[in-house]
């Protein structure tokens, strides 16, 4: 059991059959009357948020959410399909459980997954994942303008809004708590990557060379 007067973001507890955990909370002692406790919920179910004052003797039942982290493997029609990482045992998630984020995570990416007395209600993904773009128009160089934007079709399916100056191609680095995202780098054409790659080895060669001569100075 847990008093109110020992809550805490993201303490987790049962209340009226439901399962909330703490957002936001304040300990009030006004001038006159009882102190109570200022808070704001969610339930982890639903995801509904609700403020609800509570006097700090109140007690609850702690709730225990198991996190499980999970690699995504397929979809079949309605059925998300994931493998333990430790069992390596696969488990269907319906669609209905799974948030509006999850349209940012590919196959083989790793979750967590979210379950209350053994029933699952939620797929937390990635924080951040790296997604190629697969569709959208041509880009204008130089044309860096955050107010003009158009859709693009990232390489999951799921659809953005990005600056003109994003290309087929590109890689962008997505937050997807906020779908707030940045430009890591451009498309590469065949002559590019090759003239990048003989520089890195270039770079690697200088490395090893310089490490063999303060070897040798050392004997």
């Amino acid at each position: 059991m847990i008093s109110a007067g020992d809550f805490r973001n993201g303490i987790t507890f049962e209340m009226d059959g439901n399962v909330y955990s703490i957002i936001e909370f304040q300990h009030v002692k006004p001038g006159k009357g009882a102190a109570f406790v200022r808070t704001k919920i969610r339930n982890v179910i639903t995801g509904a948020v609700t403020e609800k004052t509570f006097n700090p003797n109140d007690k609850y039942p702690s709730a225990y959410i198991e996190k499980k982290d999970m690699q995504y493997l397929y979809v079949d029609g309605d059925l998300y399909y994931f493998m333990n990482l430790e069992s390596y045992e696969q488990i269907p998630i319906n669609k209905s459980v799974l948030g509006d984020n999850f349209k940012f995570v590919n196959e083989n990416m790793e979750c967590k997954v979210l379950s209350y007395k053994g029933n699952v209600f939620g797929v937390e993904p990635p924080l951040f994942v790296e997604l190629k773009v697969t569709k959208t128009d041509p880009g204008f160089k130089g044309d860096t303008a955050t107010n003009a934007t158009k859709p693009a079709i990232l390489e999951t399916g799921a659809e953005i809004k990005v600056p003109l100056f994003i290309e087929e191609g590109d890689i962008l680095r997505i937050d997807t708590r906020t779908v707030s995202y940045t430009h890591l780098r451009a498309h590469e054409t065949g002559r590019n990557l090759v003239c990048r790659l003989l520089l890195e080895k270039k770079k690697k060669k200088k490395k090893k060379n310089k490490k063999k001569k303060k070897k040798k100075k050392k004997k």
